[in-house]
């Protein structure tokens, strides 16, 4: 009896601890909408942008305002961890194909892909770690070099905010 009791108190703490996966399938269900992952992250860096931006000014109110800090803060670090999780879960795994060594130009394009997606991981991080605006600059400019890499040149980036 005691043993199941422990067992089941054990599963019921570890089973709190999952977390259920929001993301668009792994299974090849064939359903994929690029354009609108590239329109969330935009969104996201919108997002963290205006974030950036109310933290600096509550952050020179006096008194502090700890708790609009602080969530304005969580806003920021949620958005940047949506990015992250677009950039790695939807195009690192799902969307970028391997490229096969011997064809060179199909090895140059997913380095450059992989690459961009990349920079967008460690800007994200950077953007989760400061207030620094220069980081959704840089999380613009990348995310538009990686959507023409992505897409190819001919293809009309869409409007970013």
């Amino acid at each position: 009896m005691k043993n199941a009791l422990l067992s089941g108190l054990l599963l019921v703490v570890f089973g709190l601890g999952v977390k259920q996966a929001a993301a668009h399938c792994e299974i090849p269900c064939g359903i994929y909408n690029d354009e609108l992952r590239i329109k969330l992250i935009d969104e996201d860096i919108t997002t963290i942008e205006k974030s950036m931006k109310q933290i600096i000014e509550l952050s020179k109110a006096s008194p502090l305002n700890y708790n609009q800090i602080v969530r304005w803060v969580n806003n920021k670090d949620e958005h940047a961890d949506k990015i992250q999780h677009i950039v790695t879960q939807y195009f690192m795994t799902q969307r970028i194909k391997l490229a096969d060594p011997g064809d060179a130009a199909k090895q140059k394009k997913y380095v450059e892909q992989l690459s961009l997606l990349h920079e967008l991981l460690v800007y994200a991080m950077k953007a989760k770690q400061t207030t620094d605006l220069q980081y959704i600059e840089k999380l613009r400019a990348t995310l538009e070099k990686f959507e023409t890499a992505y897409f190819g040149p001919d293809h009309k980036p869409h409007e970013h905010h």
